[in-house]
């Protein structure tokens, strides 16, 4: 990890996934890390990374010291960075597409997945979680979510109390399909803006065995609503890039709108 001055160097991944091949999956990903910069901190990969989305996780969900999770904690110290993804997650009888937050010293936390994607079953195969996350690493707080998480910004809400902003940067772990990009690119943007944080939407790219295609448009948008890092559409990208967190605060300082937010309480029903 760079730790330095506070900015943030990370790499998100935009790639094709295999559908229900595990093994494919993490050969390939084991492959394109090797092409990231030594001096990254945080390595983003999309949604499902190991399966693609959706498959059932009776046969495909793993416990937290099956075999995926046991290549995230290899790949993070081999890195010396976290590394963040999601897969289907078996705890106590239950499955969740669970988002890993795995340091390279092994330790990790999970999100399990809120916004289930009633629309295409998702939830038929897994539970909604209740509790959303927020992580600090080099000096950011970052809330990472997942996918159609995007659609619903009261879940996505920043805070401010006490001169402090609840987080600095959200993420967006994507298995978006192509026929609503116009939905994602503006949702990214409209984030960033409403959450005076800069933003990261990793998505995939390819086909999956339903015709859904995936185009990727996998980016980085800055507090005021700029593409400030953008992968190739369509193809399997790497792509580096580094967050000025000073910058940040000087922006914050210069139009503080989040003192002007308005308070609430969020409750998480169970659907």
């Amino acid at each position: 990890m760079s730790g330095n001055n506070k900015n943030l160097h990370f790499t998100y991944i935009q790639a094709d996934l295999q559908w229900q091949d595990k093994q494919a999956n993490l050969e390939h990903f084991g492959q394109l890390l090797k092409d990231v910069p030594f001096e990254t901190d945080l390595v983003l990969l999309p949604e499902t990374f190991n399966t693609a989305f959706p498959v059932d996780p009776k046969e495909f969900a793993e416990t937290e010291d099956g075999t995926t999770m046991q290549w995230l904690k290899q790949k993070a110290q081999e890195l010396n960075a976290v590394i963040c993804s999601t897969f289907l997650l078996e705890i106590e009888g239950h499955y969740h597409n669970s988002l890993v937050w795995m340091r390279p010293d092994g330790s990790y936390e999970l999100y399990h997945k809120r916004h289930t994607f009633s629309m295409g079953g998702e939830n038929q195969l897994v539970e909604r979680g209740s509790d959303s996350l927020i992580v600090e690493l080099n000096g950011w707080r970052i809330k990472p979510m997942v996918c159609y998480d995007i659609r619903f910004p009261v879940w996505s809400k920043n805070h401010y109390e006490n001169g402090q902003y609840a987080y600095d940067l959200g993420i967006y772990l994507a298995n978006f399909p192509d026929s609503r990009m116009n939905v994602w690119d503006t949702l990214l943007q409209a984030r960033a803006i409403e959450n005076q944080a800069y933003f990261i939407g990793v998505n995939r790219v390819g086909d999956d065995p339903e015709e859904v295609h995936y185009s990727g448009h996998s980016r980085v948008i800055s507090p005021k609503g700029k593409v400030i890092s953008m992968a190739d559409i369509d193809t399997e990208a790497i792509v580096s890039c580094v967050l000025d967190y000073e910058k940040l605060q000087s922006f914050r300082d210069k139009f503080p709108v989040g003192k002007d937010w308005d308070s609430f309480q969020l409750l998480t029903p169970n659907f």
